[in-house]
């Protein structure tokens, strides 16, 4: 499929978009790595004061590898920063924790969104593995109802990926406020560095949205339209 024109007809703008986000993030961490916080306070600081500030002291807070790797389980309850934000005493560091700290605030207050996206991930998960071979198989073979059941597998990635927009963007927001309501960002400088190292990460989701929805629009056409001509000429 990778072969075909059409396929980058409709994948190309989520790509050129994560390519867009990744710059923007490099930038902003570039630049906002170097703003210190107040009092020097370090992005696990940062988690815990406002976790326990949520009356959320079971959960914990860890350093974990890699770049870019934080991220919130809700199935232990773990609040995992990679070492760049973990240690560092820097507003960038504090964003990042805090809106990981908003995604623990949305588990305990079973904010819809997320808990739907956690309900689909096995479902996702297999079908996305499934969904190319159900798809081919059915042009193959000639079934259209096998090559449906392959679309509406790969509608499930793009129902996913539809999903977290509102769940990281609901997090930034918590972010912002949390941080500004606990005096640990002040100032426009601050703020500001805030604002567009989140605003940057989210692009990544959007493009990971557009890319999911390309590609799923792009298996529609070719039912809709070269399927159809197939079983014409048959």
């Amino acid at each position: 499929m990778m072969e075909d024109p059409l396929f980058w007809v409709f994948v190309l703008p989520g790509l050129l978009l994560g390519v867009y986000a990744q710059s923007r993030i490099k930038i902003n961490l570039a630049k906002y790595t170097q703003v210190p916080t107040l009092n020097g306070i370090t992005g696990a600081e940062v988690a815990r004061k406002l976790l326990d500030a949520q009356g959320l002291k079971d959960v914990t807070v860890e350093s974990t590898p890699g770049v870019l790797s934080d991220h919130y389980d809700p199935r232990t309850k773990t609040l995992r920063l990679s070492q760049q934000v973990y240690y560092a005493p820097n507003v960038a560091a504090a964003g990042i924790a805090a809106h990981e700290t908003g995604h623990a605030l949305q588990d305990a207050e079973d904010y819809f969104p997320m808990e739907a996206r956690t309900y689909i991930v096995p479902v996702v998960q297999l079908a996305a593995q499934a969904a190319p071979w159900v798809f081919i198989a059915g042009m193959l073979l000639q079934i259209p109802t096998l090559a449906w059941v392959g679309i509406i597998l790969f509608a499930s990635s793009t129902l996913f990926a539809l999903l977290t927009l509102p769940v990281e963007f609901n997090a930034s927001a918590r972010a912002k406020e949390l941080l500004l309501q606990h005096g640990i960002i002040q100032g426009e400088e601050q703020l500001d560095g805030v604002e567009k190292v989140l605003g940057a990460a989210a692009w990544t989701y959007v493009a990971a949205a557009v890319s999911a929805l390309g590609v799923w629009l792009f298996y529609v056409f070719i039912m809709f339209f070269r399927g159809r001509s197939a079983s014409s000429i048959r």
